[in-house]
């Protein structure tokens, strides 16, 4: 007979892809304001089902992925996306006209915040956000440390980061203040006004 649960595809990175994506469905959930009960009554599974699935207990079965991104208000795709290797870029310097440009792929609808950072990020991995979209930030002066899933980055003055959302993030200062310039397309900008909204927003990420 068929299994009644199709597993998660993995690819060589078997351990970390499951860890992110156990991580993105608690990250979407606290963002959201939710609880267990809350996010496993809208997923129709059982809390303790949702709990194990957070904690790594239980295997990942494709059905119950579908149904907890369409509760979570995002996708399947993006629920399982893989991180990419090119985060950090340095600015490419036009010294004819005397510009500093970054190879960063903006569209319309883009929302541009300038920021004063003087916290380091988050210790507690808890307080590390996920939501739908894509951000980019510049950082202006000092260092800027951007925590993604399990990596962490230091971006220096003129660097330039871009990163999907769906990834568990923070951003914070490093060894003094620091300002940025943060981009969000439209979803991105969604999901933090949203996580304003509930109360949940890390203060110290754009």
């Amino acid at each position: 007979m068929p299994c009644r649960h199709s597993m998660l595809p993995m690819t060589q990175d078997n351990g970390e892809l499951d860890s992110l994506v156990r991580k993105r469905i608690r990250a979407l959930r606290v963002a959201q304001g939710w609880s267990l009960e809350e996010l496993a009554a809208r997923g129709r599974l059982s809390q303790s089902t949702l709990s194990r699935i957070e904690n790594g207990h239980r295997r990942l079965a494709l059905d119950q992925l579908v149904t907890l991104a369409r509760a979570l208000d995002t996708s399947l795709d993006q629920l399982v996306e893989t991180a990419t290797d090119d985060v950090v870029s340095n600015p490419m310097i036009d010294g004819a006209h005397g510009l500093m440009r970054w190879p960063i792929k903006a569209e319309p609808g883009m929302t541009v915040v300038r920021q004063r950072m003087t916290d380091p990020p988050p210790d507690n991995p808890a307080r590390m956000r996920a939501h739908p979209g894509r951000e980019w930030l510049v950082v202006l002066s000092g260092t800027a440390v951007l925590l993604l899933g399990n990596r962490r980055l230091r971006i220096e003055t003129n660097q330039a980061a871009e990163f999907p959302t769906m990834l568990p993030h923070a951003i914070g200062a490093e060894g003094g203040p620091c300002e940025i310039l943060g981009i969000f397309d439209r979803d991105a900008r969604r999901g933090h006004q949203r996580g304003e909204d509930t109360g949940t927003a890390d203060r110290r990420s754009p």
